[in-house]
């Protein structure tokens, strides 16, 4: 028998014993069962990772201390829909509720960080560390789809006309190998024609742009040049993270441009030499072109691994920070003093997704890999100098509501050392990290499980991180710092970047197009103040922040 439940028997037990010689009858407590991690997939075992679910949270969740008892939640109860693993949805939104105002707001239709995603549907991929296969680019490199980041702009508030423009092109994917450019507008998808109306039009757009062929023909919106291209989904992998990398003089300076997808695997990601050709190519060509300043453009950028987050701040930050806190990881107190020891059911996985196992054949797992893994102290990270980009002083970071998790922790991290920039609008606001709880083998339940803060005691920016003052989109007259998708990553006519090298090199000539603010749709200029920016189409990019650092077979 389960220890803690005859421990709770016994006490049932001496409650009503006690009971009696008051001749009273004292309501005898409701167990809570056994923890069990189910390993076999099918419908006998949903009960159980339903409780599994709810079990886990109340030791691994930041909140935890806010959740009910088990028989206050049942989580049995969940048992409406079609399938278990929307019911283990539907069980996980309903405990994060109890996080308000963390992760949950009064009125919000989703969690804002904790999700599960089906091993069953992740991208193909060599590693077992990989997301989900509605991602345009996994966190492995690896794509499934045509490749496209498509977002609508509505130009007119009353018809909800709208233009589609191409905001992104991911890395040898069908798009990219078709010539496709940021700056392009979609007119017509498998023939037929779209932009008259967002509302009526969303849903056949989305299944359109879904099919294995999509057909799309449309303009650069700059050059105007007709374009027709039929893109094939498919399977893709080793994607680079890097949109554009430039570097620019003005004057005295040298200026690096960095503009960056998500926070892919490492290359080489071992913790004692970790390494990466995509960031050590362009740091490396920065360092050896003497740039003196960064922009680092991170403006739809979800996040990723922490371990990748951690070296591009080593990339950026000068040599004179090393052995300094860079940032830390703050667990609930449940994790912090040891006591989950649910955890010993979670083996922690090598790079392949296999258990790993000592020397004396014990499973290393996330409860006992290490003494006390997570105290704040052994969740520290300091800086330690990478590439030969050296002297880095002055940062501006190009920021939307898309740039969360990782991304603000690069951010947060630098700006106790750094004389950092923000330019754009507010971020999505997720201070808060996980790694992933598997459950019947085949579910990774990601828990909100720790808040990160920099050397200075600074996180908790659930709101976001604002721009400063001067540079917020929002806060704008001019009509300059705008997200603008006409022109691609790296070209001095956007806003964003103009502006970002207008602080950089305030005395220097940067050459801008004057008529930026405003733009031409169907014949009538238009300012781009007045334009609508929408969610992206068939686009479910990475929202998160994983820390994956445990593994000890490095």
């Amino acid at each position: 028998m389960n220890k803690k439940y005859f421990l709770m028997l016994t006490m049932a037990s001496m409650l009503i014993l006690g009971a009696c010689k008051k001749n009273k009858v004292e309501p005898t407590p409701t167990p809570e069962p056994p923890v069990v991690t189910p390993t076999t997939p099918g419908t006998a075992t949903v009960p159980l990772s339903l409780d599994s679910i709810f079990l886990y949270a109340k030791e691994v969740y930041y909140w935890n201390e806010k959740l009910p008892t088990y028989a206050d939640f049942n989580p049995r109860k969940y048992t409406s829909l079609s399938t278990g693993f929307l019911n283990y949805k539907a069980a996980l939104f309903e405990l994060t509720k109890y996080s308000n105002p963390g992760e949950w707001k009064v009125g919000q239709t989703g969690s804002k960080f904790s999700y599960i995603s089906d091993k069953t549907e992740e991208n193909p991929s060599t590693t077992g560390f990989v997301i989900d296969k509605n991602l345009a680019v996994n966190l492995e490199g690896n794509g499934n789809d045509i490749g496209l980041r498509l977002v609508p702009y509505i130009t007119n508030a009353t018809t909800r006309s709208y233009l589609l423009f191409v905001t992104a092109v991911y890395d040898k994917s069908p798009a990219m190998a078709a010539g496709i450019k940021r700056g392009m507008v979609v007119t017509k998808v498998n023939g037929s024609a779209i932009g008259a109306n967002y509302d009526n039009e969303r849903t056949n757009l989305n299944s359109q742009l879904a099919q294995n062929v999509v057909n799309l023909e449309g303009r650069g919106y700059i050059d105007n040049v007709p374009f027709t291209k039929s893109l094939t989904k498919a399977v893709y992998t080793k994607s680079s993270p890097v949109y554009a990398q430039k570097v620019f003089n003005t004057g005295a300076k040298k200026i690096g441009y960095f503009a960056m997808a998500r926070f892919s695997r490492l290359s080489t990601s071992s913790t004692s030499n970790p390494a990466d050709v995509n960031l050590d190519a362009a740091f490396n060509e920065f360092g050896n072109k003497g740039v003196t300043d960064l922009i680092i453009d991170l403006r739809y950028n979800g996040g990723g691994y922490i371990q990748t987050a951690e070296y591009l701040i080593n990339l950026i930050a000068p040599s004179s920070t090393n052995g300094k806190v860079m940032f830390s990881e703050h667990y609930n107190s449940t994790m912090q003093n040891n006591q989950a020891t649910i955890l010993k059911n979670q083996a922690i996985p090598d790079e392949n997704g296999k258990a790993q196992f000592g020397p004396n054949g014990k499973l290393y797992n996330y409860f006992d890999y290490k003494s006390n893994p997570y105290s704040v102290a052994n969740n520290t990270s300091y800086f330690s100098k990478k590439g030969s980009l050296n002297g880095i002083q002055n940062v501006v970071f190009l920021v939307t509501d898309n740039t969360a998790s990782a991304s603000e922790l690069v951010i947060n991290s630098l700006k106790p050392y750094l004389n950092v920039k923000v330019v754009g609008v507010t971020t999505y606001g997720k201070p808060i990290g996980f790694f992933p709880i598997v459950i019947e083998n085949r579910y990774k339940v990601y828990y909100s499980m720790f808040d990160t803060k920099n050397s200075l005691g600074q996180g908790s920016y659930y709101d976001g991180i604002k721009p400063d003052p001067d540079y917020d989109e929002d806060l704008d007259k001019t009509g300059d710092i705008w997200d603008d998708p006409r022109y691609d990553f790296g070209d001095v006519k956007e806003g964003y970047l103009a502006t970002a090298l207008k602080i950089l090199a305030p005395g220097a000539t940067i050459t801008t197009d004057k008529a930026r603010s405003t733009m031409s749709v169907q014949g009538q200029t238009i300012s781009v103040k007045s334009l609508q920016k929408m969610e992206p189409v068939r686009d479910n990019s990475f929202v998160g922040m994983i820390e994956d650092r445990h593994r000890v077979n490095k």
